[in-house]
Formats: C-alpha cells, structure tokens, sequence
C-alpha cells in the first residue's frame, strides 16, 4: 500500500470510530447538552484532528502536514460563521432544545455527503481544467472583500430563502416539530415538520458555505488528502461548537474580519501563483500561509473579546449589550 492510501485507511477508521464513540456515548436522544460536556466534545474532535496532523506529520511528511493543519484552522474558523446562521434557523423555526443534537448530527452528516461529492467535482475540474485556480482566486478576493466591508446587522429570515420557498412548493409541510418526528400523518396524507425542514436547511447553508471554503482550502493546498480530510474533521466538531459557542458566538463582532483577509490573502496568493513559485519554495509557503491563518484568526478573536465595539459607551455593562 502507498503512504496516502494508508492514511486514508487510518483516517475511515477513526472516523467510523469516532463516531460510533460519539453517537454511542455522547449523543443520548432527547437530551440536552450542557456547557460542560459540549467542552469535552470539542475537545474531543479538536484533539482528533491534532492528533491526525502528528499522525500526517510521521507518515507523509512536514509539508503535507502543515498544509493539513492550515486548511483545518482555516475551516474550523469558518465554522464559527455557520454556527451563527444555525442558531438563527434554530430560533426562527422554534426547534425545541432537546431535539438539537439529533437534528445537528443529521444536517452535519448529510453536509459531509454534499460536501464530499462537492470537493470530488471542484478538484477533478481543477485536474482538466488549472486556470479555474484563477476563477477561484478572484472570486476569494471577491468573497473577502464583501464579508469585510458588509453590515453585519443586515437581518437574516429562514423563512425567506430560496431554499425554505422550495420546500413549501415541493412537499406537504406542518408548522410544528411533531413531537419529534420528521414526518407526521394527517389527514391520510404523509407532511414533513419543522425538524425536517431545519435538517435539509442545515445542510444547503453548510454547502453555500463550502462555495467559499473548499476554494479556499485548494488555495492552501492541491492535495486531495488534505482537502477532504481537512474539510471532514472540522464538520464533524461543529455540533460540539455550536452547543459551545451558541451563547457567546455574537461576542466575536471582528471574527468575520479576520477571515475575511485571510480569504482575500488565499486569493491573491492563488493568483500570484505563478511569481510566487520562482522565489519561495513550497514549505516556506506552507509556513507564511499558516502564519497568516494564526495571526488573523486568533487576532480577531481576542480583539472582539477585549476591545468593545466603537462607540460603546463605557458604563454600558457587557451583558446588556449581548
């Protein structure tokens, strides 16, 4: 066998593993997750990842590894975005507590299939077709410009996507959770709830997400290897983040900053491509790269905890604020 079909082989194994661990141990139906045990599921599938970059480091090497671990910040810090788009799904259609795990771990799993099938196509284009690398990079530009500059308190309505008005036009649907169930009988006919709704929802908002990060990923690296598994493992800890974050994602005001230039420096590194080669090799490329992840992301993140937003007022307590 060759060293990236073992690491394949290692990477379905503690996946199948992993989540056999988590459905069987951490995920009880109905019952809702505290704090505490949604910090020691983070740290479970964030030291999953970690310990699958040293486990890359022994078998393929430095520079594949680092190109692994800056593809998965950069998805992980990603992930913060769709967490913020989940709550206001999970309010806008009154999903009751109890029923978010079972729901996240539906739409996070069936994100992972599109997503999948999404990087399949994206990296066989990129094989026929390389100046699409260029298409990607400006619309990285693109995308990272509009995300620094938009207002953030532009309201975002489920019930107003396009995704939400097909369904309403294709399938019979209740207005309420059926006690749980996906599905209900009424009236001799088969109609779907609000559960079921939130699901597919789930999954559509992660792909639209994917349009920016899985570009974003390529820009990293080109390996396969690295990009499927990079994207994988920061989807699958994303239910664990949401129940972590859920009441203190609206405290990272400068986050969206922070990714926005990282996406802006992926892009223009994609389309500076050709000149960046004749100077600096691949390795010292892997390290500015993830240089440039570190210092955005963690950047933002402390900045949105300890600097207030400007105009503030002083004597305004933190908790009336949020």
């Amino acid at each position: 066998m060759t060293t990236d079909q073992i690491t394949y082989l290692v990477f379905g194994c503690v996946l199948v593993l992993a989540l056999v661990f988590d459905l069987g141990l951490l995920s009880k139906k109905n019952q809702k997750v505290t704090i505490r045990q949604a910090l020691y599921q983070t740290f479970f599938w964030v030291g999953l990842a970690l310990a699958f970059f040293v486990f890359m480091w022994i078998e393929n090497g430095q520079t594949l590894a680092l190109e692994y671990l800056s593809a998965y910040l950069m998805e992980w810090s990603l992930s913060i975005d769709n967490i913020f788009v989940f709550i206001l799904i999970f309010a806008s259609f009154s999903v009751k507590e109890k029923h978010y795990g079972r729901v996240l771990l539906i739409g996070i799993l069936m994100a992972i299939v599109f997503r999948i099938v999404f990087i399949t196509v994206g990296v066989a284009l990129v094989d026929r077709f390389h100046w699409i690398l260029y298409i990607f990079g400006v619309f990285l530009v693109y995308t990272g410009f509009k995300m620094f500059t938009a207002n953030q308190d532009e309201a975002f309505d489920p019930h107003e996507t396009k995704m939400y008005r097909l369904l309403k036009r294709v399938l019979p649907l209740v207005p309420h959770d059926g006690d749980g169930k996906f599905s209900v009988k009424e009236n001799g006919r088969r109609r779907y709830t609000t559960l079921f709704v939130v699901i597919i929802m789930l999954a559509a908002i992660d792909l639209v997400f994917a349009l920016d990060s899985i570009p974003a990923v390529m820009g990293i690296s080109r390996d396969k290897l690295v990009i499927y598994t990079s994207n994988i493992f920061a989807v699958l800890g994303l239910r664990s983040l949401f129940f972590l974050l859920r009441g203190a994602v609206n405290k990272f005001d400068y986050l969206q900053h922070g990714i926005a230039i990282v996406l802006v420096f992926i892009g223009a590194k994609m389309l500076a491509e050709k000149w960046i080669n004749q100077y600096l090799d691949k390795p010292t490329q892997v390290f500015i790269s993830l240089g440039v992840i570190l210092v955005c992301i963690s950047g933002a993140i402390f900045y949105s905890i300890f600097i207030k937003k400007k105009g503030l007022p002083k004597e305004v307590k933190e908790d009336e604020v949020y």
